[in-house]
C-alpha cells in the first residue's frame, strides 16, 4: 500500500537546495593551511572544466560552475537526485592572502585552489636595541 505525501516533493526540493547531513549542498569544500599557502578543495563531480569560472573582487572569491543534464530531452526520468544547473559559492578571504597569486587546478571532479599568505602576514623577527648596544630578537606574529 502506497501512502500519498503531498509535502514530499517540497522536502526533496529543500534538500537539493539547502542540503542535509546525508546529502550536502552542491559544492562541498575542505580548507586548510599548508605551509605558506591556504588550500581549498571544492567537490564538483561531473562538471565540465570549461564551465568553471573563478573571480576575485576585493577580498571575495567567487566560484561558479555548471553541471548539465546528461539525460536527453525525450526520456522519462525514473530518479533524479543529482543536482544540476549553475552553482556558485563565495568565500570571503582575509587581508592576509595574496589574491593576485591564486592558482587553480581541476582533477577527478575536485577544484583545488591555492592562495599564498601575504608577506606582511608571515611571522617575522624584530630586533630590539638596548641601552648597552646589545641587540635581541623577538618573534612578532
Amino acid at each position: 500500500m502506497l501512502m500519498f505525501d503531498p509535502f514530499r516533493q517540497l522536502d526533496r526540493l529543500a534538500e537539493q537546495v539547502l542540503g542535509t547531513v546525508a546529502h550536502p549542498a552542491a559544492m562541498p569544500m575542505d580548507a586548510w593551511r599548508e605551509g605558506d599557502d591556504y588550500v581549498f578543495a571544492l567537490d564538483l563531480p561531473g562538471v565540465d572544466p570549461d564551465s568553471i569560472d573563478l573571480g576575485v573582487d576585493k577580498n571575495v572569491l567567487t566560484v561558479r560552475a555548471e553541471r548539465k543534464d546528461t539525460a536527453g530531452k525525450d526520456v522519462e526520468m525514473v530518479a533524479s537526485e543529482r543536482p544540476r544547473g549553475v552553482f556558485s559559492r563565495q568565500l570571503v578571504l582575509g587581508e592576509a592572502m595574496e589574491t593576485d597569486k591564486i592558482t587553480a587546478n581541476y582533477d577527478a571532479g575536485v577544484l583545488n585552489l591555492r592562495i599564498p599568505v601575504a608577506a606582511q602576514a608571515k611571522p617575522r623577527k624584530i630586533e630590539i636595541e638596548t641601552k648597552g648596544g646589545q641587540q635581541h630578537q623577538i618573534n612578532a606574529a
